[in-house]
């Protein structure tokens, strides 16, 4: 067991360390190309911090360790916006400006409805198990793909200048940071599902509970430090926009792919989950009307960390039982 806490401790290291270096690395080269910088926030930042899931679930999927793909994808999901929004919330109340309220959340809100009727099989098809499967990863990939077009074609281009270009990173130091990252994110992928799984087996605990909080969290590791700085520099954009776009990214292209690659099967508590999900994001949209319009001020942000710490011990209840 103690070696298992070893392989888990440092693959959540790795994964963090890696995402840092991908993200650094992978942001100066998109900037030199005069990529628009909220097109990076919403994709290069979220998708970098995104990796972590993606390459665990990518792992999880091949070991056929499925369930904690899932768990992995809805518990970080929940993180991102109660635990990460949170702690941002507290550092310095987020202001967004209202298109972030009227584009993102419901694209948002449109995936984990879609997510909730994929999962649901037994309900809704009456078939005798509930599963994501390869068809249904391909609309979540096809999902993404939209999403991505979408942004592309809706959002101007940033013109940078000479000046900007000389505060870059040197494109080789660019290309050393991002190749590094993705080296990272792979092996600490490989050694984070290990010790998961082993605990898991060891504690007598299901792989969905380990998926849904000590790898979920693990990995959402990058999107919390992106966007507590974010936040600490009055950056809210970024900050939100890491969150907003980390979800969509786990929901579809993470998901999807692992689908693909396996069916994913629904574990009972699964719709339990997706409950608090969707209503977090509920939540998020609550949080811009009250108070100071379009802010999540300290005293929500203390909210969401008190939903979310008491989630996690009910589940954690709730398993024990």
């Amino acid at each position: 067991m103690l070696l298992d806490l070893i392989f888990l401790a440092v693959g959540i290291f790795l994964l963090v360390k890696g995402a840092d270096l991908l993200i650094d690395g992978s942001s100066n080269i998109a900037r030199r190309f005069g990529i628009p910088e909220f097109v990076i926030g919403l994709t290069l930042v979220a998708f970098g911090t995104s990796l972590p899931e993606f390459t665990v679930n990518v792992a999880a999927s091949i070991k056929r360790a499925s369930e904690i793909s899932l768990g992995n994808v809805v518990g970080s999901n929940i993180a991102n916006i109660l635990l990460i929004l949170g702690i941002s919330a507290l550092i310095n109340p987020i202001s967004v400006h209202a298109t972030f309220v009227k584009k993102e959340i419901p694209v948002n809100l449109f995936i984990t409805l879609t997510l909730i009727a994929m999962a649901n099989d037994v309900l809704l098809n009456h078939s005798p198990i509930s599963q994501i499967s390869r068809s249904e990863g391909i609309v979540l990939i096809l999902t993404f793909v939209g999403y991505m077009y979408f942004l592309v074609a809706y959002l101007e281009k940033l013109e940078v200048s000479d000046e900007d270009r000389d505060r870059l990173m040197h494109p080789v130091k660019a290309v050393i940071f991002t190749v590094l990252g993705l080296a990272g994110l792979i092996l600490g992928a490989e050694l984070t599902v290990d010790g998961a799984v082993n605990l898991a087996k060891a504690l007598g605990v299901s792989e969905a509970v380990i998926g849904l909080f000590l790898v979920a969290v693990g990995t959402s590791l990058p999107e919390l430090f992106a966007s507590a700085v974010a936040a600490k520099k009055g950056n809210p954009d970024i900050a939100l926009g890491n969150v907003a776009g980390s979800n969509i990214f786990n929901a579809t292209l993470v998901l999807g792919t692992s689908a693909i690659i396996n069916p994913i099967p629904v574990p009972d508590r699964a719709n339990y989950d997706f409950l608090v999900l969707f209503v977090a994001t509920l939540l998020l949209v609550i949080s811009y009307f009250t108070g100071r319009k379009y802010t999540i001020d300290r005293k929500e942000g203390l909210a969401f960390l008190i939903l979310y710490f008491a989630y996690a011990l009910f589940s954690w209840y709730s398993e024990l039982r």
